[in-house]
């Protein structure tokens, strides 16, 4: 069994490896995802400001009191779908999707899947 410590040094290495390669702007801003053991967040940011744009996660108010488990898929699927919605709205249609580090399955998938579901391209 890999202990937590060193599963998580593994994740940070991929991200700033990933980060490297990935750039956003003003006309397409960043879909950064994080997931704890718990929750699942989504952020829309854009680097060269600084801003966060909108963000979501399991604990944000039209999610929280729906969800029998706030750490499976369908609670992933809820915040993608949530997530492409607010970007919607604030006009934003394209982003660049940041899986954090994680590998994309399971829940990072599920979040993929339901914000392109709900308009965002990437």
């Amino acid at each position: 069994m890999i202990p937590e410590k060193i599963k998580n040094q593994g994740r940070i290495k991929r991200k700033r490896r990933i980060r490297k390669k990935m750039g956003s702007s003003e006309e397409r801003p960043r879909l950064l995802v994080f997931r704890s053991h718990k929750h699942m967040y989504a952020q829309i940011v854009v680097d060269s400001s600084g801003k966060v744009l909108t963000g979501v996660s399991t604990l944000s108010k039209g999610i929280k009191g729906t969800l029998k488990s706030t750490g499976n898929i369908e609670a992933a699927k809820e915040v993608g779908l949530l997530i492409a919605k607010k970007a919607i709205d604030k006009g934003i249609s394209k982003v660049a999707f940041d899986r954090n580090g994680f590998h994309y399955h399971g829940r990072i998938k599920a979040l993929a899947v339901a914000a392109r579901e709900g308009g965002l391209k990437f």
